[in-house]
């Protein structure tokens, strides 16, 4: 079943579009970027204040590099304190690609006859689940086309599916979706099946754009898809992740976009959305999208740490499609989220790593193709603690809850504590030895940089319990 946007109404002004175009532009053609007003701008955000539309036109319209250098020195400066030195792991889990939309940078759209439709049956589901926990995986986001078939119950079953999959050690924990939008009753039957996050990314909010690159399906009413999140708000669901494909039209405005819509749900539901995601185009099986907008590796950086300035308490996610390298080179500057082990193939995941990606298998082209192992050894070696931590949803810590111990910087005391005890689980069931020692090294030494509110004696006692068998513990 699909839900028509004609059937919904919209009951209040909370879900009606808020996205103005001439503000937008009247902010970028207007603000000034003098070197005392950067600099004020970059202080607010590390005050952790979340800024305005015109404080972050300031920061997209600074050109000198001396200053942009101070916009990234801001950005890692604010993500230590807000995030400290963990990195969440995940891992992208496609269900099915059938899809009634024709989107020109997709490789799933209508019109592409080339590529290969395939839905995980149940067996296959499973296959894929045990195959990514095999990995050490705990967090899934399972990613579905825009098809009758993929209706908000099938959804729902399909999570209740892979979270019954409980295979030697490990399960996976929590599971986000990347779907289309449905009405409010939708959305809760979602829900209810005990999801994470619900992503839905606009993909350009500038309209003409949008309407130019969408050229059929359901996904073609900007508005409807606008104010979805507003519906799965209204259903109950309060973690919502927004994003933009960077590369559609001027990235600048799409910054704005995503501060805009940040600020809306803020006014409106007193929260902002959990995660921001800021994929790029990659090459996708008859890719079809003009190349004007494309953004470089240098403003790519640049975005990148202004939108952690802009919103100091959101969840920033990078994914594989970017090149190792970039990759690397962003985390520094506000990335907290990244995925490990991508494998875009319908069944991909049981089949094992494939060196070449057939583009008529997936969505789009990864760009970094290191394993789960290998991304977790160079997080260790370079001082990060990755964390499969999901206490947060399994104790309400969710929302405007969530906000509550996070806005203060609480939320750290519970984060790095947490996120050493599911690195412990990964060095007992999946490391290699040398990982095992490397990250236990690793673990000592952030144990030592704790403070003594952190609970630093529970946190031995439990990492000695998981040593002795012991599983998901967390505070």
């Amino acid at each position: 079943m699909i839900y028509h946007p004609q059937k919904y109404r919209i009951a209040d002004k909370r879900t009606e579009p808020f996205i103005d175009a001439g503000e937008i532009w009247s902010y970028l053609n207007g603000v000034k970027a003098d070197k005392q007003r950067v600099r004020d701008v970059i202080q607010a955000s590390l005050d952790k204040k979340r800024l305005s539309l015109e404080e972050t036109a300031v920061l997209i319209n600074t050109k000198d590099p001396d200053l942009q250098e101070e916009i990234r020195e801001g950005a890692r400066t604010l993500k230590e304190k807000v995030y400290g030195e963990r990195i969440v792991l995940f891992a992208p889990l496609y269900v099915g690609d059938l899809c009634t939309n024709n989107c020109q940078y997709c490789g799933f759209r209508s019109s592409n006859k080339g590529i290969k439709r395939v839905t995980l049956s149940n067996e296959e589901l499973v296959a894929e689940t045990k195959a990514l926990i095999d990995q050490g995986h705990k967090r899934l986001i399972l990613v579905y086309g825009e098809h009758p078939r993929y209706s908000a119950r099938f959804i729902a079953e399909t999570v209740e599916i892979v979270y019954s999959v409980k295979h030697k050690n490990g399960e996976i924990r929590r599971i986000n979706i990347n779907a289309a939008p449905f009405d409010i009753q939708g959305f809760r039957i979602v829900k209810d099946a005990g999801i994470g996050t619900f992503q839905i990314f606009q993909e350009t909010y500038h309209e003409p754009t949008y309407n130019k690159v969408h050229l059929g399906g359901l996904k073609r009413n900007y508005e409807w898809r606008l104010t979805a999140l507003d519906r799965a708000q209204e259903a109950g669901i309060d973690d919502v992740g927004i994003g933009a494909l960077f590369g559609l039209y001027d990235w600048r405005f799409e910054v704005m976009g995503l501060v805009r819509h940040v600020n809306h749900f803020e006014a409106v539901y007193n929260v902002g959305p959990h995660t921001i995601s800021f994929p790029r185009i990659q090459n996708a099986h008859a890719l079809n999208v003009d190349k004007d907008n494309l953004v470089s590796d240098e403003d790519f950086v640049h975005l990148v740490s202004i939108l952690r300035l802009a919103v100091p308490y959101t969840g920033m996610i990078l994914t594989a499609r970017e090149p190792a390298h970039i990759r690397d080179q962003i985390l520094r500057f506000g990335v907290s989220q990244i995925d490990g082990g991508t494998n875009l193939e319908l069944g991909g995941y049981s089949k094992g790593k494939h060196q070449t990606q057939d583009l008529t298998k997936g969505q789009f082209q990864i760009n970094d193709n290191r394993s789960l192992g290998e991304i977790m050894d160079e997080l260790i070696n370079n001082g990060y603690i990755p964390s499969f931590c999901t206490a947060c949803y399994r104790l309400g810590r969710t929302g405007e809850h969530f906000m509550e111990f996070s806005v203060p910087g609480f939320i750290k005391r519970f984060c790095a504590p947490n996120a050493m005890l599911t690195l412990a689980e990964y060095l007992e069931d999946y490391a290699t030895e040398e990982t095992k020692a490397a990250g236990y090294r690793l673990i000592e030494g952030k144990i030592s940089d704790l403070s003594a509110d952190q609970k630093v004696d529970k946190l031995r006692e439990k990492i000695n319990e998981i040593k002795q068998g012991k599983r998901d513990l967390y505070f």
